[in-house]
C-alpha cells in the first residue's frame, strides 16, 4: 500500500468512494430484483423504488419463463454464446500461434492488420454484412449469429494470445518435437494449455459481449423462434406498451442479468490478470 493510502484521512476518503461506487453498482441490481417481485397495483399505488409488499410475487419469474417462452430464447442465447466463444477461441489461438512462433513474409503486416481492425466500429459493417449473410442463406439462423460474433472477437483474441505465445520458450517446442510430437500435437498438448490465462480472459469477455448483444441479433434475425434474450426483451416491452406488466418485465431483465453476473463474479480476476500476463511476459 502506498504512503498516500496509509494516511488515515486519505484512507477514509478512499474507502468511502469505494463504498459509494459499490452502492451505485449494486443498487440497480437490487432494485430490478425487488421490482420483479411486485404486481402492477404496487407500481401504481406506491413509488417505483418502494419495497415490495408481502407476500413476494415470485410467480413473475415462472410466468415470464413459460408464458413468453423465455426458455426458448434462453437456449438460443446459450447456444449462440457458447458456439461463438468456442469457435472464437479456436481460431484466435491457432492464428495467434502461427503469427507469434513462425516468421514468414508479411506476418507482421498481417498481425498489424488484425490489431488495427479493432479500431473500426463493427456497426459500420452492418449493411455489407447483412447482404453477405443473406447471400449465404444464414439470415435467421443460429449459425449466422455464431459466425458474426466469432469474427467480432477474433482481433482482440489474437492481440492477447500473441503476447502469450511469444513469451513461451522455444525449448518447449523443440523438446516436444524431439519426443515425436507433430506440430499439431505440440500446439494442442503443450502450447495451448500454457496459454490458459489468455484463453479464459478472451472467453469471459466474449461471453459478456455476446450474451448482451442486441444490434446484430435484431438485424440478422427476424424469425421470433430464433430471437436471443436481448432481442426478446425489446419485443416484450413493445408488446406490453398498452398493458405493461411491470413485474414480469423486471423479472425478464433479472433473468438476463444473473448468468452474466455469475460469470463475472467467478472469473473477474482472470480478466485483468490474463491481459496483464500476456503483456508483460
Amino acid at each position: 500500500m502506498s504512503d498516500g493510502i496509509r494516511n488515515p484521512v486519505v484512507k477514509v476518503i478512499f474507502y468511502a468512494l469505494l463504498i459509494l461506487w459499490s452502492v451505485s453498482v449494486l443498487y440497480p441490481l437490487l432494485w430490478t430484483l425487488l421490482d420483479a417481485l411486485k404486481d402492477n397495483e404496487q407500481f401504481f399505488l406506491n413509488a417505483p423504488w418502494a419495497l415490495p409488499n408481502m407476500p413476494l410475487i415470485w410467480s413473475n419469474f415462472s410466468y415470464v419463463w413459460e408464458s413468453y417462452s423465455f426458455n426458448v430464447y434462453f437456449v438460443n442465447s446459450l447456444v449462440v454464446t457458447i458456439g461463438s466463444t468456442l469457435l472464437g477461441l479456436l481460431l484466435s489461438a491457432t492464428t495467434a500461434y502461427v503469427l507469434a512462433r513462425y516468421q514468414f513474409k508479411g506476418s507482421n503486416a498481417l498481425y498489424l492488420l488484425y490489431v488495427s481492425s479493432m479500431m473500426v466500429p463493427f456497426i459500420l459493417a452492418l449493411i455489407p454484412l447483412f447482404f453477405l449473410m443473406n447471400s449465404m442463406h444464414l439470415i435467421n439462423t443460429k449459425l449466422g449469429l455464431i459466425l458474426v460474433y466469432t469474427s467480432s472477437v477474433l482481433a482482440f483474441g489474437i492481440f492477447v494470445l500473441v503476447g502469450f505465445f511469444r513469451s513461451l520458450p522455444k525449448e518447449l517446442e523443440e523438446a516436444s518435437i524431439m519426443d515425436g510430437a507433430s506440430y499439431y500435437g505440440t500446439f494442442f498438448r503443450v502450447m495451448l494449455p500454457l496459454s490458459q490465462p489468455g484463453l479464459i480472459t478472451i472467453a469471459i469477455i466474449n461471453i459478456l459481449n455476446v450474451w448482451n448483444e442486441f444490434i446484430m441479433g435484431t438485424i440478422l434475425v427476424n424469425d421470433p423462434v430464433q430471437y436471443t434474450l436481448p432481442v426478446q426483451i425489446a419485443v416484450l416491452q413493445a408488446e406490453m406498451q398498452y398493458r405493461t406488466e411491470w413485474g414480469p418485465l423486471f423479472a425478464a431483465l433479472f433473468i438476463i442479468i444473473v448468468p452474466v453476473l455469475l460469470v463475472y463474479i467467478i472469473f473477474q480476476r482472470r480478466i485483468a490478470s490474463g491481459i496483464t500476463a500476456g503483456a508483460v511476459k
